[in-house]
């Protein structure tokens, strides 16, 4: 398993800096981050950002993909909000994903992750149906470029993404399991979640936090130690599934304490990983 750290992709000018510092604090991988921009998802600018990649020494691990319109991160209009469920966004958003997963491709990204929303746990809600229908056009798009859709954990239980995975029925559907999301949302354990979607992982976010405390209001990310992730747990468990990809530091504050808390976070895990191939 390879360290990695997340990138924000939002225009050419500002990248330079930023894996410039990718390389200085001693990563090799990352994922990039990239919402949807006019201008932003070019041809020019793929192999401008290629060429920047292999300049500094980093290899991305995967491209996540935002959506166009809202995004209320909480219980009480996230679901009316994230991802491909809402049916007034879908649209947009199924083209957001083939657009991005192109772009990726570009870049030699074999994986594409996003949030896919607050996914109906009830199989015979009206939505659930259209909502894979919506996840099959975009598989069958990026399984032409030969790729991955990756659904990052969080919004939805374990359960309910295996459910979907199975009635779209395409072989190129995988997880971006986030080992705080799943704390966060209040959806599951991390290190239990894997008896159900390990086989699954193809790409990992290391985050740590708390379960919420109220039924509005996501839990508390934390520095990675301080909160309720086993991160031992979850990475002996990938482990024993045979998983040897990334591991990508995710720390959702800004500042010089995210810079602190990322090296942390970098000496943690590798010590763990240390253990594990001993």
């Amino acid at each position: 398993m390879q360290v990695g750290v997340c990138v924000h992709f939002n225009d050419m000018e500002t990248m330079p800096e930023k894996l410039a510092a990718v390389r200085d604090n001693g990563f090799s991988s990352c994922q990039i981050l990239s919402w949807p921009k006019e201008g932003l998802w070019t041809a020019e600018n793929a192999a401008e950002l290629k060429k920047l990649l292999a300049e500094y020494g980093v290899v991305p691990s995967a491209f996540w993909c935002g959506l166009a319109g809202p995004a209320v991160w909480n219980f009480t209009e996230g679901p009316k909000t994230l991802g491909l469920v809402p049916p007034e966004y879908r649209e947009m958003r199924i083209q957001n994903l083939c657009d991005g997963g192109d772009f990726a491709a570009l870049l030699g990204i074999t994986d594409v992750i996003t949030h896919m929303g607050f996914i109906p746990e009830n199989p015979n809600d009206p939505e659930f149906i259209p909502f894979c229908d919506a996840v099959r056009t975009v598989a069958e798009h990026l399984q032409k470029n030969g790729q991955w859709v990756l659904f990052e954990t969080g919004q939805e239980t374990p359960v309910t993404m295996i459910r979907c995975f199975e009635t779209v029925g395409m072989d190129n559907l995988g997880v971006n399991l986030d080992t705080a999301n799943l704390i966060l949302y209040g959806r599951a354990n991390p290190v239990d979640a894997l008896d159900v979607f390990g086989k699954y992982v193809r790409n990992l976010h290391a985050k740590d936090g708390f379960y919420p405390t109220n039924g509005t209001s996501l839990g508390r990310e934390v520095r990675l130690g301080d909160g309720k992730v086993d991160f031992e747990g979850v990475l002996k468990g990938l482990h024993a599934l045979g998983y040897d990809g990334a591991v990508t530091i995710e720390r959702e504050i800004s500042g010089e304490q995210q810079n602190i808390d990322i090296r942390h976070a970098k000496e943690y895990l590798e010590a763990i990983i240390a253990r594990l191939d001993a």
